[in-house]
C-alpha cells in the first residue's frame, strides 16, 4: 500500500473526482482499493455522495476516509444529480490535474503512474486518456481506442475513462454544466478538446468499466442521449460549424448532418477503357452504366464526368457517354500502358471543379445524397480528404478507409459484412483515417495540386497510399464516412497484384510512418489487464 505523501495544504498533483450514488458495497470498496493501490502516490481521491438512500454509504464513505487522509468526502443534503455531484468534487479538488472515475469502477495499479508520465514528458499535453476494458455479465472487453480523433469524438463519446484533464483548462471551459447528467463528461470532454494545446493516448488498458443494470452501457436512456446530442450541438455552435445532430443508434452514436456551403462544382475524374462484364446476371459496360447512375440518381446536381479514356475504348461506348452525360462529360483521352496516377493526374488539369473525385469506372451509387456528404465533411477548412464506404457485389464491405499497421497498408474490414458494426460500432461512424483508397476520395482541387497530385511513380498500386501521406504530411485530417456509400465491382476493369517495386517505393518513402499501430484502428488490445 503506498504511503500517503501529501501534507496538510500540500498540493497534490491529481484530484481523482468521484461522485457517488447508493453504490453496492463491494463496489465501492473495490475502487477505492484500486485507488490506494497506484504506484503513483501523489493523489487525493474526491467521493461526493448525492444524497444516497442506501444505508451503507455513509458509514462505509466515512470509514474508507479515516483509513486515508488522502481521500476527501462530501455529501450532498439532497439527490441532486451527477452533474451536481461532479461539480461539488471539483469544487473540493486541489489537484493540478483531475481524473474523471465512475463509482462501481476499477483503475489498473499503474493507471495514474502511466498518465503522469505521459504528462511530464510533454508539457504541452493538456488531456490524456487510456483504453479501457469493460467488464460485464459474459465476460470482459477490452476497447481499444483511436489516437485523438475529433470527428469521432463528435459521432460518439469514444475517449470515456480513464480520462484525466489539466485543472486550469476545465476551469476555463467552465467545468461541468448543468442540465447534461449521464453526459456530462462527453460535454466536458468536448469542450476541453476545443481548447487542449494537445491530446494524449495511452493504448492501454488501465480501466476497468463495470457494466451493471440501468449502466448507460447497459440500456437506452433517453434523456442521456437528448442531453448528449445537446453537447454535440452547443460544440458545433461555439466552433461555428453549421450542422444538425441526430442520433443513429441506441447506443449512442450520433451522426452530423452538415449543409453543403454554396454550390461548388465537384469534378469526378474517371479513368476507363471501356471495359465491360456481367454483374447481378447483366452484362454492363462500366464507365456507362457508372454515368447513366450518376444522372439519374445522384442528387447533387453540379457535378461534371472528366473521363480519361484509353484510345482503345470502344467508339460505342464513346459515343454512348456522350449521350448519357451531354454537356457534363469532358473527355481526355491517354495512349499509354494503363497508369492510374497519370490518368487521375492528366483529369485533374482538365478539370474545372472546385473538388475533384477520383474515381474508379466500375462503381455504383448506393446512396444518392453521396457527394453532399463528402461535400460537408470536405468544407471543413483543416479537412484534405474524405473517403466513402464502399462495399462488393455480394454487399461484404471492400474499404472503411485505409490503415497502415506494421508496414502494411490495407483497407479497413476488408470482407467484412455490409452490417458490422465493427470494433466500438467503428463502421457506423464518421472519423479520422490514416488514408482513402484512390477507388473513391474526393479532395479540394487546391490541396490535390498543393500536395503534387498522384505520385506518378506508383503506376497501380499505392498512389493512394502516397498521395494521403502527403495530404496528412501538409497538417490535414482525412475522414472516413459510413453514410457515402457506393458499391464497387473491383477487378472487373482490371486485374493485377502488388508489385516488388512498388512495396520497396513506398516504403521507402514513407515507412517509418507506419511500423508499429494505425492510429485511428488499433489492432488487440495491449498492456496490463
Amino acid at each position: 500500500m503506498p504511503t500517503p505523501t501529501d501534507a496538510p495544504g500540500r498540493t497534490p498533483e491529481v484530484s481523482i473526482l468521484v461522485p457517488v450514488f447508493d453504490t453496492p458495497e463491494p463496489f465501492l470498496r473495490a475502487m477505492v482499493a484500486s485507488v490506494r493501490a497506484q504506484t503513483f502516490a501523489d493523489w487525493e481521491l474526491v467521493l461526493v455522495d448525492d444524497g444516497s438512500s442506501a444505508p451503507h454509504v455513509g458509514p462505509v464513505l466515512a470509514e474508507l476516509a479515516a483509513a486515508d487522509e488522502r481521500i476527501v468526502v462530501d455529501r450532498l443534503a439532497a439527490n441532486a444529480g451527477i452533474v451536481a455531484a461532479s461539480a461539488r468534487a471539483l469544487d473540493l479538488a486541489s489537484g493540478r490535474w483531475v481524473a474523471l472515475v465512475d463509482h462501481d469502477d476499477e483503475l489498473a495499479p499503474e493507471a495514474l503512474a502511466r498518465c503522469m508520465e505521459v504528462i511530464s514528458a510533454d508539457p504541452l499535453v493538456d488531456m490524456v486518456y487510456t483504453d479501457e476494458n469493460r467488464r460485464g455479465p459474459g465476460g470482459d472487453i477490452p476497447m481499444r481506442k483511436p489516437d485523438w480523433s475529433p470527428e469521432r469524438l463528435r459521432a460518439q463519446m469514444y475517449t470515456g475513462h480513464l480520462t484525466a484533464l489539466r485543472r486550469s483548462l476545465v476551469s476555463e471551459v467552465g467545468g461541468f454544466r448543468p442540465g447534461f447528467d449521464g453526459s456530462q463528461d462527453y460535454d466536458l470532454v468536448l469542450r476541453a478538446g476545443e481548447r487542449a494545446r494537445r491530446v494524449a493516448h495511452i493504448p492501454e488498458v488501465l480501466y476497468h468499466w463495470r457494466l451493471v443494470p440501468g449502466s448507460v452501457g447497459q440500456v437506452g436512456r433517453p434523456e442521456v442521449f437528448a442531453a448528449a446530442r445537446q453537447a454535440v450541438a452547443d460544440h458545433l455552435a461555439r466552433t461555428g460549424a453549421p450542422g444538425t445532430v441526430e442520433q443513429v443508434d441506441p447506443t449512442g452514436v450520433y451522426r452530423i448532418r452538415r449543409p453543403v456551403l454554396g454550390h461548388p462544382l465537384v469534378s469526378l475524374v474517371i479513368p476507363t477503357r471501356g471495359s465491360s462484364g456481367t454483374v447481378g446476371g447483366r452484362e454492363r459496360v462500366y464507365v456507362v452504366e457508372l454515368l447513366r447512375g450518376l444522372v439519374a440518381r445522384c442528387s447533387w446536381a453540379r457535378w461534371e464526368a472528366v473521363v480519361v479514356a484509353d484510345t482503345a475504348t470502344p467508339p460505342a461506348t464513346v459515343d454512348a457517354l456522350r449521350a448519357v452525360a451531354g454537356d457534363r462529360l469532358t473527355l481526355v483521352p491517354f495512349d499509354e500502358p494503363f497508369h492510374f496516377a497519370r490518368k487521375i493526374n492528366r483529369g485533374a488539369l482538365a478539370a474545372a471543379g472546385d473538388y475533384l473525385v477520383a474515381l474508379n469506372d466500375d462503381m455504383d451509387l448506393v446512396t444518392p445524397d453521396w457527394l453532399e456528404t463528402m461535400l460537408g465533411l470536405a468544407q471543413q477548412p483543416d479537412v484534405g480528404m474524405v473517403g466513402p464506404l464502399l462495399t462488393f457485389e455480394d454487399g461484404t464491405i471492400q474499404h472503411g478507409g485505409l490503415m497502415f499497421r506494421r508496414r502494411t497498408p490495407d483497407n479497413i474490414g476488408h470482407g467484412m459484412g455490409g452490417d458490422e458494426r465493427g470494433p466500438m460500432f467503428g463502421f457506423g461512424v464518421e472519423r479520422e483515417v490514416s488514408g482513402c483508397t484512390g477507388a473513391c476520395a474526393l479532395l479540394p482541387t487546391g490541396v490535390f495540386h498543393e500536395v503534387g497530385g498522384m505520385s506518378e511513380r506508383f503506376a497501380v498500386n499505392y498512389n493512394d497510399v502516397d498521395l494521403s501521406f502527403k495530404v496528412r504530411a501538409s497538417g490535414r485530417r482525412i475522414l472516413w464516412t459510413p453514410f457515402a456509400h457506393l458499391r464497387h465491382f473491383e477487378s472487373k476493369s482490371r486485374t493485377g497484384g502488388v508489385g516488388a517495386s512498388e512495396v520497396a517505393a513506398i516504403l521507402g518513402r514513407w515507412g517509418r510512418r507506419y511500423e508499429g499501430e494505425d492510429p485511428y484502428w488499433p489492432a488487440a488490445p495491449a498492456g496490463p489487464d
